[in-house]
């Protein structure tokens, strides 16, 4: 594995699904494949979950772990090429990643969108030339589109405490009181869209209308703007909060009351509820859920560390070959 930045870059969910699963049951099992292995962590924006867990992961593999914090510690980054740069920005991310890439044997990037030009952020361009410039293999961390250690970590999760074969999910739209990316919701649509598409999952979208993802990341999904019907015999409900993609980055008034609480979960088949953290409580989602037996989200970070660790695996025992 040279990349991890979407779905496309695994072969078979299942298969990387029980590897991760195996590994948390022997965390150490491959601690000499990392040995005088370093792992690069460079955050363009806040995190809490990505950035400890993958460098546990790391750990667990046997490397070493650098972190570098470029929104508070980094040069400003120009990303354009055939530019002067007489203005804020300081170093060239043609300079900045290679260089990068001398220190560490993986790196891993974490950015997020402007969510005010749809066209640059979708595009992935940070993230594109990055990989481009530093010449090792690169873990996406979140972009601008997507968050594949996220989604990974969810599908993990719903393996390990499904009751069915096929469990329903559905991906819950949630009040926000700002406007937020739709990586995660992008990401996590992609992801059970293709385990869908292997028979592990069916999947279901909730939204508010003026709320809907970018097809790309949505074949095959059913999608529905009553949250009430969507969630009629779901095993999982995911909750997230996005901003609209056609209307890029708008907040709309939502008249109906789309937070998750105990009333809606007797919807269900008595679902588990999930949601990537961190979460504004009793907005997106109602303490009592948080803090009752259906909320699956502190076991659901527990596992981002299988996620990471199953990615480092690969890309390690590729750089063996």
């Amino acid at each position: 594995m040279k990349k991890f930045f979407s779905v496309a870059d695994v072969d078979n969910l299942g298969t990387v699904v029980e590897e991760a699963l195996a590994i948390k049951a022997a965390p150490y099992a491959e601690e000499q494949l990392g040995k005088h292995k370093t792992l690069g962590l460079v955050f363009l924006n806040p995190s809490l979950r990505t950035r400890l867990s993958t460098q546990k992961a790391a750990m667990n593999l046997g490397m070493q772990v650098m972190v570098m914090n470029m929104d508070k510690d980094g040069w400003a980054l120009e990303t354009q090429d055939g530019v002067v740069m007489n203005g804020t920005t300081v170093e060239h991310i043609r300079e900045a990643a290679a260089v990068m890439g001398e220190y560490c044997d993986i790196l891993g990037l974490r950015s997020f969108p402007s969510l005010k030009d749809k066209e640059a952020d979708y595009t992935e361009d940070l993230f594109n030339k990055f990989v481009k410039f530093c010449g090792v293999p690169v873990v996406s961390l979140e972009s601008a589109t997507r968050h594949p250690l996220q989604s990974l970590t969810d599908l993990i999760t719903i393996t390990e405490h499904k009751r069915v074969d096929r469990p329903k999910v559905v991906l819950a739209w949630a009040p926000h009181v700002k406007a937020l990316p739709q990586a995660v919701p992008n990401s996590f649509s992609e992801w059970m869209c293709q385990a869908q598409k292997e028979g592990l999952v069916d999947f279901t979208i909730a939204h508010p209308m003026g709320y809907e993802l970018s097809k790309e990341f949505t074949p095959g999904a059913q999608i529905s703007n009553n949250l009430e019907e969507a969630l009629q015999g779901a095993d999982f409900v995911y909750v997230k909060n996005w901003s609209s993609f056609v209307d890029y980055g708008a907040v709309y008034p939502v008249a109906q009351n789309w937070m998750m609480d105990n009333e809606k979960l007797k919807l269900t088949n008595d679902a588990k509820v999930m949601h990537c953290l961190p979460v504004r409580r009793d907005l997106e989602l109602s303490s009592e859920i948080l803090d009752g037996p259906n909320s699956l989200v502190i076991k659901e970070a527990s596992n981002r560390v299988w996620a990471a660790q199953v990615v480092l695996k690969r890309m390690l025992e590729d750089l063996r070959k």
